[in-house]
């Protein structure tokens, strides 16, 4: 048996009823809720739970379901909401939601002042909703901005929106804004900033990953068949007894019917009906025909792995002398659009400039209002002196090394004018090999370079870079047919494997000349390895 339920004490349940509707709202709005001006406590905290998940669900009540405040003000807020299009910007977003209806209540509770102050009702109730709506049109239109140039709000748009006015008035936003426009005409860009990275992967595979396996086919092949075939009465084997007409196989106790003068009659009437009893023989046939026949033929087929994509970013932005004007402001848009998709996607983005030797400017950007002073004040950052990738590139690499940046890819902007070592080149090789690095160019000029050529993985030129800059006045497309220029008639100044394996030094050409050798010849041993060779 349970024991009884004891009551619940029923001093205060009354008076904390009437409270039940904060359990649904943030403490931010608690104050407003209990201290406004306007209207009954009970129907004021039942009409905010309402508006603020309708809004939180992209929505605005009606009017006439609004509980407070009374109805000519609900209405014109539902005129305001429409004209303002707060509902769309509200969707999914509680923090941006919560400012809104915190908004609401901080100017209805101006209606007592502007009565103080000599107005009627229906001015104050008017100067309460003009204010109302003129403070977040001024926020509709900077939100506008932040979502032209990062596709969404920033995360702490919210939280830290005294910030962000005074950043959207700044020479660097301003910046932002022309280096937007420059976007709209290059939607490459952003196709090639979303294939890096290597935390999931997509849905197209990757052919670079495609490795000969071994996979079979279905074909059809000509082939002998052999089949058995059953032919009955045929002397073979014996199965057992079966009625027939075949004397020659019937049994003795139907032969000794035919020596009895009466039972011969018998006899012959079996016969005559085929009921005998006889030795049951049979035998069996091998047979042989050509047919088609379906077989699995093995091949070696490319086996396609998925290919990774939506990790975190790491570029490289070239910002020397050589990559002012027009160059610069492909290069900036190229950091825009990698901090744009990196907050549409969730991922983290590190950002080097780099110009001469000890020259690099590192920063992590984020979508805030941090972020987007970060931001401004980069880009308008540069050494524009001379280009030295070694010591962005070793960045690059002392940051793959930690564990959340393990799965980045490295995107590098610049004209090529530069070179790296081969102890870097060699490093560079070894994460691609150990931690499955990507190293994706983007080309700012003309022509690839050998120094481009031998870190990035592939190259993505920007042919018409020149009409980007404000010094461009109608400049057109590349004076060259290609970019492909030093791959194509300088292939053996690349340090690939094959050239250097076919790279001998000076000293060896020297003797291997003096030895009389010709192209093609194989060298010996001695000419290879002198202190080898006989001293004599």
């Amino acid at each position: 048996m349970s024991a009884p339920r004891q009551p619940a004490p029923l001093l205060f349940e009354s008076r904390e009823a009437r409270l039940g509707a904060l359990d649904a709202l943030p403490r931010t709005l608690w104050l407003g809720g209990l201290t406004h001006a306007q209207g009954r406590l009970e129907p004021r905290l039942g009409a905010l739970v309402a508006l603020r998940d309708a809004l939180i669900k992209g929505r605005v009540p009606p009017a006439h379901d609004w509980q407070w405040p009374a109805p000519d003000i609900a209405h014109a807020l539902c005129d305001s909401f429409a004209e303002l299009d707060l509902a769309a910007c509200c969707t999914g977003r509680q923090e941006l939601t919560d400012v809104v209806v915190q908004s609401l209540l901080f100017h209805l509770d101006f209606i007592v002042d502007y009565r103080d102050r000599g107005a009627d009702d229906a001015q104050a109730t008017d100067m309460a909703l003009q204010a109302f709506a003129a403070d977040w049109q001024d926020r509709r239109g900077q939100m506008d901005e932040l979502l032209d140039v990062f596709g969404k709000l920033p995360d702490d748009g919210n939280a830290r929106w005294d910030l962000i006015p005074g950043l959207l008035r700044s020479e660097g936003w301003r910046e932002l804004l022309r280096i937007r426009r420059v976007l709209e005409r290059l939607p490459e860009l952003a196709q090639c900033i979303r294939r890096l990275g290597r935390a999931r992967p997509a849905d197209e595979p990757d052919a670079a990953s495609s490795a000969p396996q071994p996979v079979e086919r279905e074909a059809v092949a000509r082939s002998m068949q052999r089949r058995t075939v059953h032919v009955p009465d045929m002397p073979g084997e014996t199965r057992g007894i079966h009625r027939a007409d075949r004397i020659a196989r019937m049994l003795p106790a139907e032969a000794m019917l035919l020596a009895h003068p009466v039972l011969r009659l018998v006899w012959h009437a079996r016969r005559a009906e085929r009921t005998l009893l006889c030795y049951e023989d049979d035998d069996r046939l091998q047979q042989q025909h050509h047919g088609d026949a379906p077989v699995q033929l093995p091949r070696p087929d490319a086996l396609h792995e998925r290919r990774l994509e939506m990790g975190p970013l790491l570029v490289c932005v070239d910002t020397s002398g050589s990559m002012q004007g027009s160059a610069g402001q492909v290069a900036k848009a190229v950091v825009l659009e990698a901090v744009r998709s990196a907050h549409a996607q969730g991922r983290a983005c590190h950002v080097f400039a780099f110009g001469g030797p000890d020259e690099v400017i590192d920063v992590e950007i984020g979508v805030n209002a941090a972020g987007i002073g970060a931001l401004a004040g980069f880009l308008g950052q540069g050494f524009r002196g001379g280009t030295d990738i070694c010591g962005v590139l070793e960045l690059s690499l002392a940051r793959l090394e930690q564990a959340a940046w393990r799965s980045a890819d490295l995107l590098i902007a610049s004209d090529g004018e530069f070179g790296a070592t081969p102890a870097l080149v060699a490093r560079l090789d070894g994460a691609k090999a150990s931690l499955g690095l990507r190293v994706q160019g983007v080309l700012i000029g003309d022509r690839e370079t050998i120094g481009f050529l031998e870190v990035a993985d592939a190259i993505h030129p920007v042919r018409d870079w020149r009409r980007y800059g404000d010094d461009a006045h109608g400049a057109g497309d590349s004076p060259v047919h290609t970019h492909q220029l030093t791959a194509l008639y300088f292939p053996g100044a690349l340090r690939t494997r094959q050239n250097i394996d076919a790279t001998v030094s000076g000293d060896v050409a020297s003797r291997a000349v003096r030895a009389g050798l010709r192209r093609g010849d194989p060298l010996p041993d001695a000419l290879c390895n002198p202190e080898r060779s006989d001293p004599t």
